[in-house]
């Protein structure tokens, strides 16, 4: 897989185990952000599935 930007900071999801890249619209939070995606944001509380 060919990475355009090699030096953005990476983290793991806390729902799914995958790594994932810094985002600009993440420049704010990004010490606050733990999910990948907003999937896995929404699916982070198993029991509370409203879907």
């Amino acid at each position: 897989m060919a990475h355009h930007k090699p030096n953005l900071p990476h983290k793991t999801c806390t729902v799914c185990q995958r790594p994932f890249a810094w985002r600009k619209k993440w420049a704010a939070c990004w010490d606050e952000v733990k999910y990948c995606s907003e999937r896995c944001r929404r699916s982070r509380d198993k029991g509370a599935d409203h879907a």
